[in-house]
């Protein structure tokens, strides 16, 4: 026992996990305050560190049972969501610094621990373990709100998460005993045909937590019933995780390319006509995936080199976004579209980071969506999908609708609501700034941030061409928003929160539960009902004849009684005499 306990403590300081189990534990020894939110800080730091300074290869070795695990594979692909995600955390902490709620702190550092370890995990096994990690503290996030609607919100993300992770695990344990291999590489073989009922419940795992199309509706339920940081937090690392573990193990896999396709598009309508930013933020987020997905099933080193980029990215710039939406709530208490208007009078700054954030998920040259979202649009036109790349322009010209021009205008601009909060804490803009930072800086510097990518290809997004086709993609959406708006045709932010899919299980279903309950009741009533009227019956049939004044109760002369008696006992002995059986 002793020596397992020991191979496992060496194998897990092969890993920057232990840098965010030790913080953890901190934060729950020492008292609330700035030392503890410090550790917060300073634990995503170390963990770069710890990636930076780690040579590539295989480590963390574990042998439990016939199974060899491997607890940290770094390369290229890995390093980079390691990066992002320790650069998440970093700015995530430092825009909670006000937080003083040990759950939150305590929960953000394991979650954020989980999803870099499951993108260095090199088997199934020890990826199964991050993944259900991740869903097990990322809840907490939820339940820190402490409202009714959050823990039952709370309640459904944790089925829905925790069941992804069921199918995993029966997923690998089936492969296993298929292939005999935990391997976490390439699954998807010669292709779906050649497929094990294994390898389709981990990509159907894997589309779960990447929010696929029909099993999508706990993003968009979850994200916006987090806390403020909660919800940022939430955005981060869950779905990048799920968008790395399809790339590794199912590049290339052409069904991915129209999974993403549609996922590129159907959330559009919810994300014009929806009221709540938060939620808006949440399909636009759906949409993006969409885009990584594509690239995904592409599969090429370009489009690959694309998913990893446009990942990176879309954690810096939808990060941004949710936390300059988050910093509104946190002071006007609203995030409602309908409630807002006119903060750029006193919350200049907020709104200079949502502007950039904006820009930057609307692919503007000079921004970071740019850079990344090109490598996509290429590799997809390259491997001659016309239709698929034609979904994807015109996916793009939509967020820049409903993400990168709703959400600032009826934040800042728009109607005037009256409402004058101050500026957002100095902590909650330093984050947001450096966030926007990023944004330019990845934007205006491509080439470095390419270095970075998985697989080396020459690429340069500044072509003239591609600059003008983009700029009128995005002039012509501006101009038809701005037509639409200045004569009252575009349609004003609902009042009520939107439902797509989630209709059948928050409105048909509770109707369903109602509708039985109901029928329940009334067959169970009107059962009774006929079961005493039958005993009713019965009694007054039985009172008419043994009752005190029943035929049985009447005097009987005794002769009749003895020739009953005789006609039985005749009966009786000529039985026995005739020895009927």
């Amino acid at each position: 026992m002793i020596d397992a306990l020991t191979a496992f403590a060496s194998a897990m300081l092969a890993t920057p996990m232990v840098v965010f189990l030790v913080a953890a534990a901190l934060v729950a020894l020492l008292p609330r305050g700035p030392v503890a939110a410090a550790v917060t800080i300073i634990a995503p730091v170390v963990s770069a560190w710890w990636i930076w300074t780690s040579l590539p290869g295989t480590y963390g070795l574990l042998n439990y049972g016939d199974l060899e695990l491997a607890l940290m594979r770094n390369d290229k692909f890995a390093t980079l969501f390691g990066y992002v995600f320790s650069l998440a955390a970093f700015l995530i902490a430092i825009y909670g610094w006000h937080v003083r709620d040990k759950v939150q702190q305590i929960a953000t550092l394991l979650y954020a621990g989980s999803a870099i370890g499951a993108v260095f995990a090199a088997d199934l096994v020890t990826l199964f373990v991050y993944w259900e990690a991740t869903a097990l503290t990322s809840v907490f996030l939820i339940w820190a709100r402490r409202t009714e609607g959050a823990y039952t919100t709370g309640m459904r993300y944790l089925l829905v998460q925790i069941g992804s992770g069921v199918i995993l695990v029966a997923g690998i344990a089936i492969h296993y005993q298929v292939s005999g291999s935990i391997a976490m590489d390439r699954l998807n073989g010669a292709g779906p045909e050649s497929w094990n009922l294994g390898i389709w419940l981990i990509l159907l795992a894997f589309g779960i937590k990447c929010a696929f199309p029909l099993l999508h509706t706990w993003l968009k339920d979850a994200y916006p019933a987090a806390t403020v940081v909660g919800t940022v937090t939430l955005s981060a690392f869950t779905t990048k995780m799920a968008v790395y573990c399809l790339a590794r193990a199912f590049p290339g896999t052409e069904m991915l390319i129209y999974i993403g396709a549609v996922m590129a598009v159907f959330p559009i309508i919810f994300a014009e006509i929806e009221n709540d930013l938060r939620r808006v933020l949440s399909y636009s987020l759906n949409i993006q995936l969409g885009f990584m997905i594509v690239g995904v099933g592409v599969g090429t080193d370009m489009a690959l080199n694309g998913t990893a980029a446009h990942a990176f990215v879309s954690v810096l710039y939808k990060g941004l976004l949710f936390m300059t939406v988050g910093a509104v709530l946190f002071r006007t208490g609203t995030s409602k579209a309908t409630d807002l208007g006119g903060l750029y009078r006193t919350m200049p700054l907020t709104m200079i980071c949502c502007v950039i954030g904006a820009a930057s998920i609307s692919a503007f040259p000079l921004f970071s969506g740019f850079v990344a979202k090109s490598l996509i649009f290429s590799a997809t036109a390259k491997e001659s999908y016309p239709y698929v790349w034609a979904v994807l322009v015109f996916s793009s010209a939509a967020v820049f609708s409903h993400s990168g021009i709703k959400v600032p205008y009826f934040t800042f601009f728009a109607k005037d609501s009256g409402k004058r909060p101050a500026e957002a804490p100095g902590h909650m803009l330093l984050a947001m700034a450096a966030m926007a930072a990023f944004c330019i800086g990845i934007g205006v510097f491509p080439q470095q941030f390419y270095a970075l990518l998985p697989y080396d290809v020459e690429y340069q997004p500044y072509t003239s061409a591609h600059i003008l086709s983009q700029l009128q993609l995005l002039l012509f959406v501006f101009l038809t928003f701005a037509l639409l708006a200045r004569f009252g045709f575009f349609p004003a932010a609902n009042r009520v929160s939107t439902l797509d899919v989630d209709w059948f299980y928050r409105k048909a279903g509770p109707a369903i539960g109602r509708f039985g309950v109901m029928l329940t009741s009334t067959v169970w009533r009107e059962s009774a009902r006929g079961f005493r009227f039958l005993v009713d019956q019965g009694q007054r049939a039985v009172g008419t004849v043994y009752g005190l004044n029943g035929r049985a109760a009447g005097v009987q002369p005794t002769g009749t009684m003895v020739l009953w008696l005789a006609i039985l006992l005749g009966a009786a002995l000529a039985v026995n005499l005739l020895d009927v059986r």
